[in-house]
């Protein structure tokens, strides 16, 4: 199995500047998976996405994968580091779908990054931090990428959070909830 880190922050944090330091400290192969598409009509939006492109090194390979990430990460090889950009934005092109088909997306997703053998570094956003948004589909948003986030940090190595372009090892610093059926035997760092 490969390594699987998490890289979660707010926005404009420095996140995906960490994650890319972190996929040239691997000595890997790097592969750049973005899950934006381009939208030359949105200039902000598409200003975003040339700078993203412009930090990457010429060598790393860059696959446009707005929606088919479990399949794309499936195939990764062994000796390549995947960088995942962004965990937001592939659950944001899902929106439309119903729970069911999104919790067996996600179930899909989850299984595959479970057996991957490359290296896996995702980045996502944190979202939650604010005002509940006043919007059904801002709240499905926002509650289908808290819950992937969380479920996806049981499944990694090392999870970072990356706030006013300051970097938290959270895999040292805190500890991870249990789950709801190992309540009964959590214990803090302290104990």
């Amino acid at each position: 199995m490969g390594k699987i880190i998490l890289v979660t922050g707010p926005a404009r944090s420095g996140k995906s500047e960490w994650a890319e330091t972190l996929a040239i400290q691997s000595g890997k192969a790097v592969v750049y998976v973005a899950t934006a598409t381009d939208n030359p009509d949105d200039q902000e939006w598409h200003q975003r996405i040339l700078e993203h492109q412009q930090r990457r090194p010429q060598d790393w390979v860059t696959l446009s994968v707005p929606m088919e990430l479990s399949a794309t990460l499936a195939d990764a090889k062994p000796y390549t580091c995947l960088l995942v950009d962004s965990l937001g934005t592939w659950v944001a092109n899902f929106l439309e779908q119903d729970e069911f088909t999104w919790e067996n997306i996600v179930a899909e997703f989850l299984e595959t990054v479970d057996l991957v053998a490359a290296d896996i570094l995702f980045v996502a956003e944190e979202v939650g931090w604010g005002v509940v948004p006043a919007y059904p589909l801002g709240r499905t948003f926002r509650d289908r990428l808290g819950s992937l986030v969380r479920q996806l940090s049981t499944l990694s190595e090392t999870v970072y959070l990356v706030t006013g372009g300051h970097v938290l090892n959270l895999s040292i610093l805190g500890s991870p909830l249990p789950n709801t059926r190992d309540a009964g035997t959590f214990r803090s760092q302290d104990s």
